[in-house]
Protein backbone atom coordinates (compact mmCIF):
# COMPACT_ATOMS: atom_id res chain seq x y z
CA UNK A 1 0.00 0.00 0.00
CA UNK A 2 1.58 3.53 -1.21
CA UNK A 3 0.45 6.97 -0.43
CA UNK A 4 -1.89 7.61 -2.68
CA UNK A 5 -3.74 4.19 -1.27
CA UNK A 6 -4.13 5.73 2.24
CA UNK A 7 -5.15 9.04 0.90
CA UNK A 8 -7.61 7.16 -1.03
CA UNK A 9 -8.99 5.88 2.14
CA UNK A 10 -9.09 9.24 3.83
CA UNK A 11 -11.33 9.97 1.18
CA UNK A 12 -13.17 7.01 1.54
CA UNK A 13 -13.34 7.62 5.54
CA UNK A 14 -15.18 11.35 4.55
CA UNK A 15 -17.28 10.03 2.77
CA UNK A 16 -19.25 7.57 4.97
CA UNK A 17 -18.97 10.21 7.69
CA UNK A 18 -20.58 12.76 5.07
CA UNK A 19 -23.33 10.54 4.59
CA UNK A 20 -24.13 10.07 8.47
CA UNK A 21 -27.02 7.69 8.60
CA UNK A 22 -26.85 7.03 5.09
CA UNK A 23 -29.24 7.49 2.23
CA UNK A 24 -32.51 6.07 3.41
CA UNK A 25 -32.44 7.88 6.47
CA UNK A 26 -31.80 11.26 4.39
CA UNK A 27 -34.60 10.21 2.49
CA UNK A 28 -36.57 10.11 5.23
CA UNK A 29 -35.19 13.36 6.91
CA UNK A 30 -36.17 15.03 3.55
CA UNK A 31 -39.80 13.70 3.43
CA UNK A 32 -40.30 15.38 6.75
CA UNK A 33 -39.64 18.47 4.42
CA UNK A 34 -36.31 19.13 6.69
CA UNK A 35 -32.75 19.62 5.69
CA UNK A 36 -30.24 17.58 6.98
CA UNK A 37 -27.32 18.44 9.10
CA UNK A 38 -24.42 19.30 6.26
CA UNK A 39 -27.70 21.25 4.06
CA UNK A 40 -28.30 23.11 7.06
CA UNK A 41 -24.78 24.72 7.27
CA UNK A 42 -24.48 24.86 3.57
CA UNK A 43 -27.30 27.26 3.19
CA UNK A 44 -26.15 29.21 6.70
CA UNK A 45 -22.87 29.93 5.69
CA UNK A 46 -20.93 31.96 2.72
CA UNK A 47 -20.44 29.88 0.04
CA UNK A 48 -17.27 27.54 0.95
CA UNK A 49 -15.82 28.94 4.36
CA UNK A 50 -17.07 26.17 6.21
CA UNK A 51 -14.22 23.78 7.79
CA UNK A 52 -15.22 20.80 9.50
CA UNK A 53 -13.57 19.13 12.82
CA UNK A 54 -13.71 15.80 14.60
CA UNK A 55 -14.99 14.16 11.43
CA UNK A 56 -13.63 11.22 12.65
CA UNK A 57 -14.98 11.25 16.45
CA UNK A 58 -16.84 7.40 17.49
CA UNK A 59 -18.76 6.62 20.64
CA UNK A 60 -17.13 4.38 22.65
CA UNK A 61 -19.61 2.35 23.64
CA UNK A 62 -21.21 -0.91 22.43
CA UNK A 63 -24.07 -1.56 24.63
CA UNK A 64 -28.06 -2.32 23.74
CA UNK A 65 -27.07 -2.66 19.80
CA UNK A 66 -24.53 0.33 19.46
CA UNK A 67 -22.60 -0.17 16.33
CA UNK A 68 -20.60 2.23 14.71
CA UNK A 69 -21.94 2.08 11.28
CA UNK A 70 -23.44 5.26 11.52
CA UNK A 71 -20.45 7.87 11.34
CA UNK A 72 -20.02 11.34 12.83
CA UNK A 73 -21.52 10.53 16.51
CA UNK A 74 -24.62 12.41 15.51
CA UNK A 75 -23.61 15.84 15.49
CA UNK A 76 -21.03 17.86 12.69
CA UNK A 77 -18.83 20.64 13.97
CA UNK A 78 -16.78 23.24 12.62
CA UNK A 79 -16.50 27.14 11.40
CA UNK A 80 -16.79 29.07 8.68
CA UNK A 81 -18.57 32.98 7.81
CA UNK A 82 -21.57 34.38 8.08
CA UNK A 83 -21.54 38.04 5.81
CA UNK A 84 -17.55 37.95 6.15
CA UNK A 85 -18.14 37.08 10.19
CA UNK A 86 -16.27 34.13 11.24
CA UNK A 87 -18.72 31.65 13.25
CA UNK A 88 -18.15 28.24 14.84
CA UNK A 89 -21.11 25.93 14.86
CA UNK A 90 -22.60 22.41 15.26
CA UNK A 91 -25.41 20.93 13.90
CA UNK A 92 -26.94 17.80 14.91
CA UNK A 93 -27.51 14.76 12.50
CA UNK A 94 -30.90 13.39 13.09
CA UNK A 95 -30.44 10.87 10.53
CA UNK A 96 -27.04 9.13 13.56
CA UNK A 97 -29.21 7.63 16.26
CA UNK A 98 -31.90 10.64 16.05
CA UNK A 99 -29.57 13.08 17.01
CA UNK A 100 -29.22 11.93 20.39
CA UNK A 101 -26.64 13.08 22.39
CA UNK A 102 -23.92 10.82 23.61
CA UNK A 103 -20.47 11.31 25.69
CA UNK A 104 -18.73 12.03 22.03
CA UNK A 105 -21.31 13.87 20.74
CA UNK A 106 -21.51 16.43 24.00
CA UNK A 107 -17.35 16.40 23.93
CA UNK A 108 -17.18 17.20 20.08
CA UNK A 109 -19.28 19.96 21.02
CA UNK A 110 -17.68 21.19 23.69
CA UNK A 111 -14.14 21.03 21.96
CA UNK A 112 -15.71 23.31 19.07
CA UNK A 113 -17.22 25.56 21.76
CA UNK A 114 -13.87 26.06 23.22
CA UNK A 115 -12.20 27.06 20.20
CA UNK A 116 -14.69 29.94 19.82
CA UNK A 117 -14.30 30.97 23.02
CA UNK A 118 -10.64 31.00 22.70
CA UNK A 119 -10.82 33.29 19.85
CA UNK A 120 -13.59 35.36 20.47
CA UNK A 121 -16.07 34.27 17.84
CA UNK A 122 -19.74 33.49 17.93
CA UNK A 123 -21.11 30.56 18.16
CA UNK A 124 -24.35 28.73 17.08
CA UNK A 125 -26.10 25.51 18.10
CA UNK A 126 -28.27 24.23 15.41
CA UNK A 127 -30.59 21.57 17.51
CA UNK A 128 -32.40 18.61 16.26
CA UNK A 129 -32.05 15.73 18.52
CA UNK A 130 -34.55 13.41 20.14
CA UNK A 131 -32.43 13.85 23.39
CA UNK A 132 -30.38 12.03 25.81
CA UNK A 133 -28.97 8.85 23.92
CA UNK A 134 -30.06 6.26 26.63
CA UNK A 135 -28.04 3.15 25.66
CA UNK A 136 -25.15 5.13 27.28
CA UNK A 137 -26.73 5.62 30.29
CA UNK A 138 -25.04 8.16 32.61
CA UNK A 139 -22.01 9.11 30.14
CA UNK A 140 -25.01 10.97 27.72
CA UNK A 141 -25.78 13.17 30.49
CA UNK A 142 -22.11 13.82 31.33
CA UNK A 143 -21.92 15.04 27.40
CA UNK A 144 -24.68 17.59 28.44
CA UNK A 145 -23.19 18.48 31.16
CA UNK A 146 -19.82 19.52 29.26
CA UNK A 147 -21.89 21.35 27.32
CA UNK A 148 -24.11 23.08 29.63
CA UNK A 149 -21.62 24.31 31.70
CA UNK A 150 -19.15 26.14 28.67
CA UNK A 151 -22.86 27.78 27.76
CA UNK A 152 -22.64 28.78 31.31
CA UNK A 153 -19.19 30.23 31.22
CA UNK A 154 -18.79 31.51 27.92
CA UNK A 155 -22.13 33.78 28.58
CA UNK A 156 -21.17 37.64 27.78
CA UNK A 157 -17.87 36.07 26.10
CA UNK A 158 -18.84 35.22 22.94
CA UNK A 159 -22.90 36.12 21.63
CA UNK A 160 -24.61 32.25 21.59
CA UNK A 161 -27.80 31.33 19.05
CA UNK A 162 -29.38 28.52 18.89
CA UNK A 163 -31.63 27.34 16.45
CA UNK A 164 -34.61 24.54 16.66
CA UNK A 165 -34.65 23.15 13.74
CA UNK A 166 -36.40 19.59 15.14
CA UNK A 167 -37.36 17.99 18.48
CA UNK A 168 -35.40 18.92 21.78
CA UNK A 169 -36.53 17.12 24.62
CA UNK A 170 -35.51 16.66 28.37
CA UNK A 171 -32.16 17.86 29.00
CA UNK A 172 -31.44 18.95 25.39
CA UNK A 173 -33.47 21.65 26.12
CA UNK A 174 -31.20 23.58 28.69
CA UNK A 175 -28.38 24.37 26.23
CA UNK A 176 -30.83 26.62 23.88
CA UNK A 177 -31.93 28.02 27.54
CA UNK A 178 -28.90 28.91 28.35
CA UNK A 179 -27.81 30.71 25.42
CA UNK A 180 -28.56 34.56 24.09
CA UNK A 181 -31.31 34.11 21.27
CA UNK A 182 -33.36 31.18 20.70
CA UNK A 183 -34.89 30.84 16.65
CA UNK A 184 -37.48 28.55 16.49
CA UNK A 185 -39.96 26.80 13.27
CA UNK A 186 -43.04 26.14 13.06
CA UNK A 187 -44.62 22.59 12.75
CA UNK A 188 -40.84 20.84 12.60
CA UNK A 189 -39.14 22.24 16.26
CA UNK A 190 -40.26 21.37 19.68
CA UNK A 191 -38.99 22.28 22.63
CA UNK A 192 -40.17 20.29 26.41
CA UNK A 193 -38.84 18.85 29.39
CA UNK A 194 -40.98 16.13 29.70
CA UNK A 195 -42.86 15.00 26.40
CA UNK A 196 -46.86 14.56 25.75
CA UNK A 197 -46.94 10.91 26.70
CA UNK A 198 -45.00 11.02 30.19
CA UNK A 199 -47.17 14.20 31.15
CA UNK A 200 -50.55 12.36 30.31
CA UNK A 201 -49.02 8.92 32.05
CA UNK A 202 -48.39 11.40 35.19
CA UNK A 203 -51.19 14.03 35.71
CA UNK A 204 -53.26 12.57 33.09
CA UNK A 205 -53.24 15.74 31.08
CA UNK A 206 -53.71 15.09 27.26
CA UNK A 207 -51.91 17.50 24.52
CA UNK A 208 -49.92 17.43 21.84
CA UNK A 209 -46.33 17.88 21.30
CA UNK A 210 -47.34 21.42 18.97
CA UNK A 211 -49.69 22.28 21.69
CA UNK A 212 -47.01 21.78 24.27
CA UNK A 213 -43.80 23.11 22.65
CA UNK A 214 -43.89 24.51 19.79
CA UNK A 215 -42.86 27.51 18.17
CA UNK A 216 -45.69 29.54 18.64
CA UNK A 217 -46.05 28.72 22.37
CA UNK A 218 -42.48 29.48 23.28
CA UNK A 219 -42.64 32.32 21.65
CA UNK A 220 -46.08 33.78 22.62
CA UNK A 221 -46.44 32.18 26.34
CA UNK A 222 -43.50 30.48 27.78
CA UNK A 223 -40.97 33.29 26.02
CA UNK A 224 -38.20 30.45 25.79
CA UNK A 225 -37.66 31.57 22.12
CA UNK A 226 -37.10 34.77 20.59
CA UNK A 227 -38.11 34.27 16.72
CA UNK A 228 -40.65 32.26 15.36
CA UNK A 229 -40.41 31.27 11.54
CA UNK A 230 -42.05 29.48 9.22
CA UNK A 231 -39.25 27.78 7.34
CA UNK A 232 -35.87 25.77 7.88
CA UNK A 233 -34.43 28.47 5.65
CA UNK A 234 -35.82 31.77 7.20
CA UNK A 235 -34.37 30.51 10.40
CA UNK A 236 -31.17 30.11 8.80
CA UNK A 237 -31.80 33.72 7.50
CA UNK A 238 -32.73 35.52 10.97
CA UNK A 239 -28.92 34.01 12.88
CA UNK A 240 -27.31 35.69 9.59
CA UNK A 241 -29.79 39.09 10.18
CA UNK A 242 -28.53 39.01 14.04
CA UNK A 243 -24.87 38.24 13.33
CA UNK A 244 -24.80 41.28 11.76
CA UNK A 245 -26.06 43.37 14.61
CA UNK A 246 -23.42 42.64 17.60
CA UNK A 247 -19.46 42.18 17.52
CA UNK A 248 -17.79 38.73 17.59
CA UNK A 249 -17.22 39.12 21.65
CA UNK A 250 -17.46 40.97 24.78
CA UNK A 251 -13.50 43.32 23.67
CA UNK A 252 -14.93 44.67 20.52
CA UNK A 253 -16.88 47.69 19.88
CA UNK A 254 -20.50 47.44 18.40
CA UNK A 255 -21.15 47.08 15.16
CA UNK A 256 -20.68 50.17 12.93
CA UNK A 257 -21.12 50.96 8.94
CA UNK A 258 -21.18 53.77 6.86
CA UNK A 259 -24.08 55.66 5.92
CA UNK A 260 -25.33 58.98 4.33
CA UNK A 261 -28.36 60.65 5.47
CA UNK A 262 -29.40 63.63 4.08
CA UNK A 263 -32.29 64.72 6.63
CA UNK A 264 -32.39 64.32 10.55
CA UNK A 265 -35.38 65.85 11.09
CA UNK A 266 -38.49 63.89 10.92
CA UNK A 267 -41.69 66.28 11.17
CA UNK A 268 -43.98 62.55 11.18
CA UNK A 269 -42.88 62.63 15.11
CA UNK A 270 -45.46 65.72 15.62
CA UNK A 271 -48.93 63.31 14.76
CA UNK A 272 -47.81 60.18 15.83
CA UNK A 273 -48.06 60.06 19.70
CA UNK A 274 -51.43 61.16 20.57
CA UNK A 275 -51.48 64.61 22.91
CA UNK A 276 -54.31 62.83 25.02
CA UNK A 277 -52.09 60.69 28.00
CA UNK A 278 -55.10 57.61 27.65
CA UNK A 279 -55.04 56.61 23.73
CA UNK A 280 -52.82 54.19 22.60
CA UNK A 281 -50.20 54.51 19.69
CA UNK A 282 -47.93 51.81 17.97
CA UNK A 283 -44.54 52.89 19.25
CA UNK A 284 -42.75 50.59 16.35
CA UNK A 285 -44.22 54.06 14.00
CA UNK A 286 -41.89 55.78 16.43
CA UNK A 287 -39.38 53.74 16.42
CA UNK A 288 -39.06 53.32 12.63
CA UNK A 289 -39.17 57.59 12.20
CA UNK A 290 -35.95 57.50 14.73
CA UNK A 291 -33.83 54.43 13.42
CA UNK A 292 -31.93 53.60 9.96
CA UNK A 293 -34.33 52.80 7.18
CA UNK A 294 -35.28 49.00 7.44
CA UNK A 295 -32.68 48.39 9.86
CA UNK A 296 -35.08 47.66 12.91
CA UNK A 297 -34.99 43.95 14.13
CA UNK A 298 -37.53 43.28 16.47
CA UNK A 299 -36.61 40.22 19.57
CA UNK A 300 -39.37 38.47 21.10
CA UNK A 301 -42.13 40.04 19.05
CA UNK A 302 -44.90 37.54 20.65
CA UNK A 303 -43.97 37.94 23.52
CA UNK A 304 -45.09 40.51 26.79
CA UNK A 305 -46.01 42.67 23.84
CA UNK A 306 -46.49 45.71 26.45
CA UNK A 307 -42.94 46.05 25.59
CA UNK A 308 -40.56 46.19 22.49
CA UNK A 309 -37.09 45.39 22.55
CA UNK A 310 -34.53 44.61 19.64
CA UNK A 311 -31.54 45.99 17.50
CA UNK A 312 -31.47 48.99 15.19
CA UNK A 313 -29.23 51.01 13.69
CA UNK A 314 -29.08 54.91 13.85
CA UNK A 315 -26.36 56.47 11.07
CA UNK A 316 -24.74 53.25 10.92
CA UNK A 317 -24.32 52.42 15.03
CA UNK A 318 -25.94 49.29 16.28
CA UNK A 319 -27.93 49.95 18.89
CA UNK A 320 -30.73 48.24 21.23
CA UNK A 321 -33.74 49.63 21.91
CA UNK A 322 -36.45 49.30 24.82
CA UNK A 323 -39.53 50.82 24.37
CA UNK A 324 -42.55 50.73 26.36
CA UNK A 325 -45.82 50.14 23.90
CA UNK A 326 -49.01 51.48 24.50
CA UNK A 327 -50.72 49.59 22.28
CA UNK A 328 -50.40 46.70 25.08
CA UNK A 329 -51.31 47.21 28.64
CA UNK A 330 -50.96 50.31 28.17
CA UNK A 331 -47.41 50.05 28.07
CA UNK A 332 -47.42 48.97 31.82
CA UNK A 333 -44.46 46.85 33.08
CA UNK A 334 -45.26 43.22 33.90
CA UNK A 335 -43.94 40.25 35.02
CA UNK A 336 -43.00 39.21 31.40
CA UNK A 337 -41.93 42.21 30.31
CA UNK A 338 -39.08 42.95 33.16
CA UNK A 339 -38.18 39.89 32.33
CA UNK A 340 -37.70 40.27 28.45
CA UNK A 341 -36.46 43.83 28.86
CA UNK A 342 -33.93 42.75 31.36
CA UNK A 343 -32.49 40.31 29.61
CA UNK A 344 -32.18 41.88 26.52
CA UNK A 345 -30.32 45.09 28.22
CA UNK A 346 -27.87 42.50 29.60
CA UNK A 347 -27.13 41.19 26.55
CA UNK A 348 -26.57 45.01 24.90
CA UNK A 349 -24.37 45.59 27.73
CA UNK A 350 -22.22 42.49 27.69
CA UNK A 351 -21.40 43.09 24.16
CA UNK A 352 -21.13 46.84 24.16
CA UNK A 353 -24.64 47.88 22.32
CA UNK A 354 -25.35 51.11 23.50
CA UNK A 355 -29.41 51.31 24.89
CA UNK A 356 -31.82 53.56 23.50
CA UNK A 357 -35.39 53.67 25.73
CA UNK A 358 -38.19 55.05 24.35
CA UNK A 359 -40.44 55.79 28.14
CA UNK A 360 -43.95 56.06 27.56
CA UNK A 361 -45.23 54.06 30.95
CA UNK A 362 -48.24 54.51 33.18
CA UNK A 363 -46.06 52.32 36.10
CA UNK A 364 -45.72 48.81 36.86
CA UNK A 365 -49.17 46.73 36.19
CA UNK A 366 -51.34 46.31 39.16
CA UNK A 367 -53.18 43.75 40.07
CA UNK A 368 -53.57 40.67 42.95
CA UNK A 369 -52.26 38.02 40.58
CA UNK A 370 -49.03 40.06 39.63
CA UNK A 371 -48.26 40.45 43.39
CA UNK A 372 -48.37 37.04 44.19
CA UNK A 373 -46.82 35.99 41.38
CA UNK A 374 -43.73 38.16 42.38
CA UNK A 375 -43.87 41.25 40.63
CA UNK A 376 -41.47 43.23 42.83
CA UNK A 377 -39.32 40.91 42.01
CA UNK A 378 -39.39 40.51 38.44
CA UNK A 379 -39.53 44.13 38.10
CA UNK A 380 -36.42 44.63 40.27
CA UNK A 381 -34.90 42.88 37.34
CA UNK A 382 -35.04 45.73 34.73
CA UNK A 383 -33.60 48.03 37.76
CA UNK A 384 -30.67 46.05 38.15
CA UNK A 385 -30.24 45.51 34.47
CA UNK A 386 -30.10 49.36 34.11
CA UNK A 387 -27.85 50.23 36.99
CA UNK A 388 -25.56 47.29 36.10
CA UNK A 389 -24.89 48.20 32.81
CA UNK A 390 -22.18 50.65 31.67
CA UNK A 391 -22.28 51.28 28.11
CA UNK A 392 -24.01 54.27 26.67
CA UNK A 393 -27.38 55.11 27.74
CA UNK A 394 -30.08 57.03 26.52
CA UNK A 395 -33.69 58.01 27.37
CA UNK A 396 -36.46 60.05 25.31
CA UNK A 397 -39.39 60.54 27.03
CA UNK A 398 -42.40 60.95 24.37
CA UNK A 399 -45.30 61.24 26.94
CA UNK A 400 -46.21 59.72 30.25
CA UNK A 401 -43.29 58.70 33.12
CA UNK A 402 -45.16 57.98 36.04
CA UNK A 403 -43.84 56.44 39.52
CA UNK A 404 -41.30 53.17 40.32
CA UNK A 405 -41.14 52.13 36.42
CA UNK A 406 -39.97 56.05 35.65
CA UNK A 407 -37.21 55.90 37.97
CA UNK A 408 -36.78 51.63 36.41
CA UNK A 409 -36.96 52.79 32.89
CA UNK A 410 -33.22 54.02 32.82
CA UNK A 411 -33.55 56.99 34.67
CA UNK A 412 -30.42 59.57 35.83
CA UNK A 413 -30.63 58.06 39.05
CA UNK A 414 -30.12 54.68 38.10
CA UNK A 415 -27.16 55.56 35.76
CA UNK A 416 -28.89 57.18 32.33
CA UNK A 417 -26.30 59.36 30.93
CA UNK A 418 -28.69 61.22 29.08
CA UNK A 419 -32.19 61.74 29.46
CA UNK A 420 -34.27 63.62 26.80
CA UNK A 421 -38.42 64.82 27.28
CA UNK A 422 -40.49 65.63 24.65
CA UNK A 423 -42.80 69.07 25.49
CA UNK A 424 -45.69 66.86 25.88
CA UNK A 425 -44.35 64.50 29.08
CA UNK A 426 -45.69 64.02 31.86
CA UNK A 427 -43.37 62.92 34.62
CA UNK A 428 -44.71 62.32 38.30
CA UNK A 429 -45.46 60.27 41.23
CA UNK A 430 -48.50 59.11 39.90
CA UNK A 431 -50.92 60.72 37.21
CA UNK A 432 -52.33 63.71 37.49
CA UNK A 433 -56.06 62.25 38.03
CA UNK A 434 -55.05 59.74 41.10
CA UNK A 435 -52.82 62.34 42.52
CA UNK A 436 -54.89 65.05 42.61
CA UNK A 437 -57.95 63.03 44.17
CA UNK A 438 -55.74 61.60 46.58
CA UNK A 439 -54.13 64.70 47.91
CA UNK A 440 -57.62 66.94 47.76
CA UNK A 441 -59.59 63.77 48.81
CA UNK A 442 -61.54 65.65 51.61
CA UNK A 443 -61.55 68.73 49.62
CA UNK A 444 -63.14 67.34 46.80
CA UNK A 445 -65.51 65.43 49.40
CA UNK A 446 -66.63 68.53 51.28
CA UNK A 447 -67.23 70.40 47.91
CA UNK A 448 -71.00 71.74 46.53
CA UNK A 449 -69.37 70.57 43.17
CA UNK A 450 -66.67 67.91 43.50
CA UNK A 451 -66.32 67.32 39.83
CA UNK A 452 -65.53 70.79 38.92
CA UNK A 453 -63.00 71.01 41.99
CA UNK A 454 -61.65 67.63 40.94
CA UNK A 455 -60.79 68.47 37.82
CA UNK A 456 -59.52 72.01 39.01
CA UNK A 457 -57.22 70.11 41.04
CA UNK A 458 -56.14 67.48 38.58
CA UNK A 459 -54.86 70.67 36.21
CA UNK A 460 -53.66 72.28 38.72
CA UNK A 461 -51.67 69.22 39.43
CA UNK A 462 -50.65 68.84 36.09
CA UNK A 463 -49.54 72.66 35.38
CA UNK A 464 -47.34 72.08 38.57
CA UNK A 465 -46.03 69.00 38.69
CA UNK A 466 -46.58 66.78 35.64
CA UNK A 467 -44.64 68.56 32.84
CA UNK A 468 -41.30 67.71 31.83
CA UNK A 469 -39.37 71.26 33.07
CA UNK A 470 -39.96 70.44 36.99
CA UNK A 471 -37.73 67.69 36.37
CA UNK A 472 -35.63 69.33 33.75
CA UNK A 473 -34.82 71.94 37.16
CA UNK A 474 -33.96 69.68 38.69
CA UNK A 475 -31.65 67.94 36.08
CA UNK A 476 -33.25 64.59 35.81
CA UNK A 477 -34.02 65.54 32.08
CA UNK A 478 -31.12 66.63 30.35
CA UNK A 479 -33.18 68.62 27.89
CA UNK A 480 -36.80 69.49 26.56
CA UNK A 481 -36.42 68.73 22.88
CA UNK A 482 -38.68 69.11 19.55
CA UNK A 483 -40.50 65.94 18.96
CA UNK A 484 -38.81 66.11 15.07
CA UNK A 485 -35.13 66.77 16.49
CA UNK A 486 -35.12 63.13 18.01
CA UNK A 487 -33.05 61.30 15.83
CA UNK A 488 -30.56 64.06 15.42
CA UNK A 489 -30.42 64.31 19.11
CA UNK A 490 -29.72 60.85 19.36
CA UNK A 491 -26.88 60.48 16.61
CA UNK A 492 -25.61 63.69 18.17
CA UNK A 493 -25.60 61.52 21.87
CA UNK A 494 -24.13 58.49 20.69
CA UNK A 495 -21.03 60.16 18.75
CA UNK A 496 -20.90 62.07 22.09
CA UNK A 497 -20.83 58.95 23.97
CA UNK A 498 -18.75 56.74 22.00
CA UNK A 499 -15.40 56.51 24.15
CA UNK A 500 -17.87 56.51 27.47
CA UNK A 501 -15.71 54.42 29.71
CA UNK A 502 -17.36 53.48 33.42
CA UNK A 503 -16.42 51.17 36.34
CA UNK A 504 -18.47 49.25 38.70
CA UNK A 505 -17.10 47.89 42.07
CA UNK A 506 -14.63 45.49 42.00
CA UNK A 507 -16.77 41.95 43.21
CA UNK A 508 -16.95 38.40 41.73
CA UNK A 509 -20.12 39.13 40.30
CA UNK A 510 -23.77 40.59 41.39
CA UNK A 511 -27.13 38.47 42.61
CA UNK A 512 -29.87 39.88 40.59
CA UNK A 513 -33.09 39.11 41.77
CA UNK A 514 -33.89 35.84 39.93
Amino acid sequence: MDMFDKINELYDKRRQVQLGGGDGRIEKQHDKGKMTARERIDYLLDDGTFVELNPFIETRSSDFGINNDAKGEGVVTGYGKINGQSIYLFAQDFTVYGGALGEMHGKKIASVMDLAAKNGFPFVGLNDSGGARIQEGVSSLDGYGHVFYRNSIYSGVIPQISVIMGPSAGGAVYSPALTDFVIMVEKKSQMFITGPKVIETVTGEQISAEDLGGAYIHNSKSGNAHFQTSSEEEALNTVRQLIDYFPANYKEKSKNISIVSDDELRPELTDLVPFNALRPYDVKKVIEQVVDESSFLEIHRNFAKNIVVGFARIKGETIGLVCNQPKFLAGSLDIDSSDKAARFIRFCDSFNVPIITFEDVTGFFPGVKQEHAGIIRHGAKILYAYSEATVPKITVITRKAYGGAYVALNSKSIGADLVYAWPNAEIAVMGPEGAATIIHAKEIAESKNPELLRQEKIDSYRERFANPYVAAGLGMVDDVIDPRETRLKLIQSLEMLRNKQEERPAKKHGNIPL
